[in-house]
């Protein structure tokens, strides 16, 4: 019998919605909130009746009845740093997505409004590796000072969701295989995937590792005290310029890496110069996190939304293609994967985990 689930995945000015009959796609919608709506509330957590009538209106349009649901699934948020995998929704959960015990974001909703729909019918409700989840090895939190330990947060879900599939594509378990997986999209993640585990990342949230279009990576610290300093800039400018303003944004204006692969193509020199730099901080990401393999690396992939382009792609490949072969997964399907997480569970692939 095939398990039908509700997806649920709140962004700041959207919902997205999906309805699955085990994997089968059967429903997705995007549903678009303005921002005069979102300024109506003082809080993520104010918006959950807004979020979930528009959530409920839609299915009801669709003829979809929530009593035909066996599970809901949300999008993990802002938790306290987890390993990662499928967790039951449960009070202490949601507890913490409500607070933003890590921080404000409008994923923090994905988990409460899973439970609350998933109450009212009697059913399971779950997220799915959050962004926090923590899987690091000790040695990698070291950073040099100890008042700093280096965190992990990043694309938790997209980066396990890929990893997996490769596993379950080539026959063996992801547990037996060393990966290195890039995420590249509005922030870029460099993982070492080992024994199952994350144990290496940077932080992608604030910016950390290679720039990407919207993040200015890691840069060099002592200027960057300087800066902060200078009486130029407020604490949040600052924390702008490193997210959000960083990266392609602060060299070439634009978040969109078509626009810099369109400047390259058409002859400047100035936007190939910073498309190199992209792909070259990419590829040393890379070569680091081999390291932390021990050079034993099974396989590369290369996700996100960029990893679409061939011209980054292959980039990218004449210069890391000796440390292993490389597989792409384009894009992040990340309704599918938060639909895999809560199936490897209501099919005892996995047992669920308890926050």
């Amino acid at each position: 019998m095939a398990y039908k689930l509700l997806i649920i995945n709140p962004g700041s000015t959207s919902t997205k919605i999906g309805v699955y009959s085990d994997e089968k796609e059967v429903l997705v919608e995007t549903l678009r909130h303005s921002s005069d709506e979102i300024a109506k509330y003082d809080s993520i957590f104010e918006q959950k009746n807004f979020r979930k009538e528009v959530i409920m209106n839609i299915l009801k349009k669709n003829n979809i009845d929530v009593s035909s649901l066996d599970a809901i699934v949300g999008r993990g948020g802002m938790l306290r740093p987890i390993p990662g995998g499928t967790y039951e929704v449960t009070d202490k959960l949601l507890e913490d997505l409500k607070i933003g015990v890590s921080g404000q974001h409008a994923s923090n909703l994905g988990g409460i409004l899973a439970n609350e729909i998933a109450k009212e019918v009697g059913i399971r409700s779950f997220i799915v590796d959050p962004v926090v989840v923590d899987e690091l090895q000790d040695v990698a939190r070291i950073s040099g000072m100890p008042e700093l330990p280096r965190r992990s947060i990043f694309h938790a879900l997209n980066q396990k969701a890929v990893a997996k599939r490769y596993a379950k594509e080539c026959g063996k378990r992801y547990e037996d295989l060393n990966l290195v997986v890039v995420h590249m999209g509005g922030g870029v993640s460099v993982a070492a995937h080992r024994d199952g585990l994350v144990i290496d990342v940077n932080n992608t949230l604030d910016g950390d590792g290679p720039f990407s279009p919207e993040r200015s990576g890691s840069v060099p610290v002592g200027d960057l005290v300087k800066l902060c300093f200078s009486g130029k800039y407020t604490e949040s400018e600052i924390y702008s310029k490193i997210v959000g303003k960083g990266g392609y944004v602060a060299y070439l204006n634009t978040n969109d890496a078509r626009d810099v692969l369109k400047a390259k193509e058409e002859g400047d020199e100035y936007a190939s110069l910073i498309f190199e730099a992209f792909i070259y901080q990419i590829c040393k990401a890379i070569g680091e996190m081999s390291t932390v393999l021990n050079g034993k690396v099974s396989q590369i992939i290369l996700t996100g939304g960029i990893a679409y382009s061939p011209v980054v792609v292959n980039a990218i490949k004449e210069r890391v293609q000796w440390i292993s072969d490389i597989t792409v997964y384009p894009g992040e399907d990340e309704l599918l994967a938060l639909a895999q997480g809560a199936l490897r569970v209501l099919n005892g692939e996995e047992e669920g985990k308890v926050y």
